[in-house]
């Protein structure tokens, strides 16, 4: 199996400590299992690692965050760079291109598609693996992974299942971030939140590619990169494919780009030099990368994050606004 890792997005809403040339999935604030501090990068590497011990890692990604990436991750991987951002079709498109034609991956290779900056346990990396082992198995084209929703979020896309029985279930239809009453309907029919995950073989997706561009090495087609559609692989291919089926995961998965969801998993309610009055400020968390004291008092439910970028002082709800 072959793991291609998406790692695109800037991260914006973390601002200041996320930015263009550091996005989120690069920053040192969570934990490992002994303590010390890793990237959203190291993480999902090291966990899928922990569950798929023998498949390949392909890292898709742009050309200003190469260094990034080198500096954070060691050991094999590949690295696929587009020359231009052009969303998640061709990117993954190009990445397959990569183990095809640059590392000499077989058609018949199953292929993982997944991003780089996800936060969940280690349950939903053993079904990442169940993904191959489905599309080995010729269940469907592509191989989907649900989140069972926990609240009618309007933020994530529903992947609705044509029946809610089995470990893995035939696609009925999509529906991109509805409102919330049409969320309450949805999830009421077992639909699941569409995490960005999939599995194909590799030749499958190679038969695609041709239908775009005639490229014929990894080279060629990164220089005709502008033949592939800008597009999201979501609305370019999987909405528009024939053969789809879904496996659920029922467990810890979030989206950390909001400084109120990524304060949740913060081991440290105090980074850097800082000091908050807990008498009068109740659940603050104080991110300070600079060498100059900040002082908290007063304030509750809140976020005070401090770098040369700028400073955010915002309540943990309106944060998400950014």
């Amino acid at each position: 199996m072959h793991v291609i890792l998406l790692s695109g997005g800037s991260g914006t809403r973390l601002w200041p400590l996320s930015n263009a040339m550091r996005p989120k999935q690069f920053l040192k604030v969570l934990r490992d299992d002994e303590g010390k501090s890793e990237s959203m990068v190291q993480r999902t590497v090291r966990l899928v690692k922990a569950q798929s011990a023998e498949a390949s890692i392909t890292v898709a990604t742009s050309e200003d965050q190469v260094a990034a990436i080198k500096e954070q991750l060691s050991g094999d991987y590949a690295l696929s760079v587009e020359p231009q951002r052009r969303d998640t079709a061709p990117a993954i498109m190009l990445g397959a291109a990569h183990l095809a034609w640059s590392q000499g991956a077989s058609p018949d290779d199953a292929v993982v598609v997944m991003p780089i900056d996800t936060y969940a346990d280690p349950a939903y990396y053993a079904n990442v693996a169940r993904l191959g082992c489905a599309v080995e198995s010729n269940k469907a084209d592509l191989v989907l992974l649900g989140v069972k929703p926990d609240h009618p979020s309007t933020k994530y896309g529903y992947i609705v299942p044509a029946s809610t029985e089995g470990e893995i279930c035939d696609v009925s239809r999509f529906t991109e971030k509805p409102d919330k009453r049409t969320a309450e309907a949805l999830i009421s029919q077992g639909a699941l939140w569409n995490c960005g995950v999939f599995a194909f073989k590799l030749g499958w997706l190679l038969k695609l590619v041709s239908t775009y561009s005639s490229a014929t090495s990894y080279d060629d087609l990164r220089a005709r990169y502008a033949e592939l559609p800008k597009n999201s692989f979501d609305y370019e291919v999987v909405e528009r494919a024939q053969s789809v089926c879904v496996i659920p995961h029922e467990g810890t998965w979030k989206d950390l780009g909001t400084w109120d969801a990524l304060c949740e998993e913060l081991s440290e309610h105090i980074s850097g030099p800082a000091t908050v009055d807990d008498a009068d400020a109740q659940d603050v968390h104080v991110i300070n990368e600079l060498d100059v004291p900040v002082v908290v008092a007063g304030i509750s439910n809140a976020v005070v994050v401090v770098s040369s970028e700028g400073v955010l002082v915002a309540s943990k709800s309106a944060s998400s606004d950014i």
